[in-house]
């Protein structure tokens, strides 16, 4: 073959390669923009439900601390709101979302009024998450230390596509003597019509939060928008070694994801239940094969997810997962007729994790997230108890549904797999 033919060749290789990728993107794009016109249509016709159950509130003791676990929003917003408002010397304020709301203004006015006392207030939101929020919604008293969270940093442009996470945490710390760790975001949405869960932790393991909040601070400081000019100081030590009680910190600014390793150690050991609460199920590939492995010897392994999320992608990228899990007797439990945003996990009644990280990549491996690990039987069975009422609100998706559903289903979750490490 001359010399000539082969470069055509390689040519006409290239481009129809080329065409097909292409085709491929214009295939995604179509599939996306479907689900997304089909979700959009059909979500104006579900009717909102917000008698789901309420497990409650839940209260124990670990070690030195007093733990309460938060299941619904009107309950824990108090609290917080309360312990603002009576907060005498230090208020730090972190959250993903902050809606412009009724909620959302109690929380401004709170923290605003404690700038008024003299209260040290500290407050840090994403920038990404609150985009549809007008800038003029948050208007600080000028006392008020304020972090908006970047959109855009430029360390983006020179690091890893895995440190350039959104800040997903949500604390809340008050005179260090409280502290707030969860899924709850600042809105009225989340006070009644979304099922999550929080913890209040008072006593010295208050200090995990206050420090994971300065780090946050101290080493962003610079690089948002707002009056976040100055540290914290002084950075105070924890005087105390609790093992029972560990903040797991993703710092992604340095490619730091201890919450993906914690997952996994805890699944590599269970021996008898794994009940996961999670709003996006996305796992890795190794994080999926751990609770296949788990289930395979023999253990109890639940997961609870919505039946319909309020992100139509992330549930159908989640769908992909079904078939492998099912075939391993997992146990799917689809939450009916709510939105529940639950970040938690519980083993063996012994181990339990609750935070704000989901079970996805972008949250193992790419968002600012934080949990409280906590080796408790009192606060585990506190949580089995959560999941058991949870459970009361789900359907089980068996095999033999999920084998018989529509060819055009089977086809948007090949079609939209090659997407699962974006999220």
């Amino acid at each position: 073959m001359s010399q000539h033919a082969v470069h055509r060749l390689k040519h006409l290789l290239f481009t129809l390669v080329k065409r097909g990728i292409l085709a491929f993107f214009a295939v995604q794009a179509t599939v996306i923009a479907t689900l997304v016109t089909i979700d959009t249509v059909t979500r104006h016709r579900r009717v909102k439900r917000t008698r789901f159950p309420h497990p409650g509130t839940f209260q124990s003791q670990v070690a030195r601390a007093d733990m309460r676990l938060y299941t619904f929003g009107e309950d824990l917003y108090r609290d917080m709101l309360h312990e603002i408002e009576t907060a005498e010397h230090l208020v730090l304020l972190e959250t993903y979302i902050w809606k412009n709301d009724e909620v959302g203004q109690k929380f401004l006015d709170a923290v605003n009024g404690a700038a008024r006392r003299g209260v040290d207030v500290y407050v840090i939101y994403d920038g990404f998450a609150n985009l549809v929020v007008p800038p003029a919604f948050y208007d600080f008293h000028p006392s008020v230390h304020v972090l908006r969270f970047p959109v855009f940093r430029a360390s983006i442009l020179f690091t890893n596509v895995r440190g350039t996470g959104f800040d997903h945490r949500k604390v809340l710390v008050v005179d260090d003597r409280v502290g707030f760790v969860g899924g709850y975001n600042i809105g009225s949405l989340y006070a009644t019509q979304w099922r999550d869960t929080h913890l209040k932790i008072m006593g010295p393991s208050v200090w995990d939060l206050r420090q994971a909040f300065a780090n946050m601070w101290n080493s962003n400081r610079k690089t948002g928008w707002g009056r976040a000019t100055r540290a914290i100081l002084p950075e105070i030590s924890a005087n105390f070694w609790e093992p029972r009680i560990r903040a797991v910190n993703n710092i992604p600014s340095n490619l730091v994801f201890p919450t993906r390793g914690v997952y996994l150690d805890a699944i590599n050991r269970a021996s008898r239940h794994i009940f996961i609460t999670t709003p996006y199920f996305i796992p890795d590939q190794q994080i999926l094969d751990a609770i296949l492995a788990a289930a395979r010897r023999g253990v109890d392994v639940r997961v609870l997810i919505p039946e319909t999320s309020n992100h139509v992608l992330a549930d159908w990228l989640s769908r992909g997962f079904y078939t492998d899990l099912l075939k391993a007797d997992v146990s799917l439990l689809l939450y009916e007729n709510a939105m529940i945003h639950a970040k938690t996990a519980t083993i063996d009644g012994e181990w339990s994790i609750v935070g704000t990280a989901n079970l996805d990549r972008l949250s193992l491996t790419g968002n600012y997230e934080i949990g409280m690990e906590i080796y408790d039987t009192d606060l585990a069975g506190d949580l089995e108890r959560i999941f058991e009422i949870d459970s009361s609100n789900c359907r089980e998706l068996t095999l033999k549904e999920w084998g018989s559903r529509h060819v055009a289903a089977r086809f948007s979750e090949a079609v939209l797999a090659p997407l699962r490490p974006l999220l």
